[in-house]
């Protein structure tokens, strides 16, 4: 599992990630998030890194990533 910064263009991706949730309420803001979760599990493919991924995600505080 990568634990540094592996995005090309972050910032752009967050913008991306916001606009794609602007004008949404919460269940279709959760059922994207949740659409596009299951996304990019299948592109990673790696039962093993998908479970270091969960776990380490699970042991963050609320409010930080």
């Amino acid at each position: 599992m990568k634990t540094t910064l592996n995005l090309q263009d972050a910032d752009g991706f967050y913008e991306q990630l916001l606009d794609a949730h602007h004008g949404l309420d919460r269940d279709q803001s959760e059922l994207l998030n949740a659409r596009l979760i299951l996304l990019l599990a299948n592109q990673v493919g790696d039962a093993a890194i998908l479970r270091g991924c969960i776990e380490a995600a699970a042991r963050l505080p609320s409010g930080e990533s």
